[in-house]
């Protein structure tokens, strides 16, 4: 059988976005479980390939199936938004457009079934709010161009894989909108994802709200009884083999031993922050609930370093594996 097609999407144009996709595709084992399809800007990916010291074939193709794949060539669909002169490194409504564009076409070929997968660098949230696409990131443009209601986010590392209840909202609104039919969701679709994975039951902790998990109301108002115990005392009741509210502080250390499978964060920094320690190289974020596949980088746009040739690849390259062994798991 031939390896998965993977649209893989160049983010924003003005970070290292294509640094590392030419990284990505550029280092050998790459090719030995995927065919990835860049959508984004050839100029700009050759820009990227000479800061690091490079020179493929970069090649842009009208579609999925002109694309050919051989060392050293990097197949692009390029629709020609990004200008010759676009600075790196600063914030741009013209990239952030752009870098929506590329998520959008490149949703169309997934939906369509003409890549098996899609795997996402970096776009700029500032930059795509400045070009009029009003959306918090990745996560929730995917779920609309998709017409998806609800998804979560799971970040996975080879210690630990984290979804979160909720993701890109202040803390005081999370705290607000977690709810137990919200926590059930969040939990069935971490549950489903991993078993889609080829986990046959699942070993699940489910991090509580206030320090120590509420301590029997000692901390907080009561937030673990009334928001998320009963979704866990539910789930159990169906036979899932879920457990919490757990102390957060303590049930990363758990999963990072082995002790759970998954860990189901209540909001964004709760869970970003364990995986980010663990390394960003080794990070992936997974978006569970819509009807394809993506995965992605776990780190940002880094203005700070784009078109210095010095952005880590592997993370990317993790993705791009991660995004190949979910299609394959899933009967592709």
């Amino acid at each position: 059988m031939s390896t998965p097609l993977i649209a893989l999407t160049m983010g924003d144009g003005a970070g290292v976005g294509p640094e590392v996709v030419i990284g990505a595709l550029l280092a050998p084992e790459t090719s030995a479980f995927c065919r990835p399809v860049v959508i984004g800007d050839a100029r700009r990916l050759r820009k990227a390939a000479g800061f690091l010291g490079a020179s493929p074939e970069v090649v842009a193709v009208d579609g999925v199936a002109d694309a050919v794949f051989e060392p050293g060539r990097v197949n692009v669909i390029d629709p020609g938004l990004l200008p010759d002169d676009l600075p790196w490194g600063q914030v741009s409504p013209v990239a952030g457009g752009a870098a929506y564009e590329y998520v959008r076409l490149a949703s169309e070929l997934a939906m369509s079934g003409q890549v098996q997968a899609i795997c996402t660098a970096p776009l700029n949230k500032e930059a795509l709010h400045a070009a009029g696409h009003l959306y918090p990131g990745h996560t929730e443009l995917l779920a609309h161009l998709t017409g998806t209601e609800e998804v979560s986010m799971m970040l996975s590392t080879a210690k630990v894989k984290v979804i979160h209840v909720t993701t890109h909202i202040g803390l005081i609104d999370a705290v607000a909108r977690i709810e137990p039919g919200l926590v059930e969701r969040t939990i069935r679709r971490g549950e489903a994802a991993m078993r889609g994975s080829g986990l046959v039951r699942p070993k699940i902790g489910v991090c509580g709200i206030n320090p120590h998990a509420g301590e029997n109301g000692l901390f907080g108002y009561g937030e673990e009884e009334e928001k998320i115990v009963p979704a866990v005392e539910r789930l159990r009741a169906e036979g899932m083999d879920v457990h919490g509210p757990l102390p957060a502080d303590t049930a990363f250390f758990l999963a990072g031993r082995g002790d759970y499978d998954l860990i189901v964060a209540m909001y964004h920094d709760q869970g970003h922050g364990p995986v980010k320690i663990l390394g960003l190289e080794a990070g992936v974020n997974i978006t569970v609930g819509l009807p394809v596949i993506r995965t992605s980088v776990d780190h940002g746009t880094a203005f700070d370093i784009a078109g210095k040739g010095v952005a880590d690849a592997g993370s990317m390259i993790e993705a791009l594996r991660q995004a190949a062994e979910l299609s394959s798991a899933q009967g592709w």
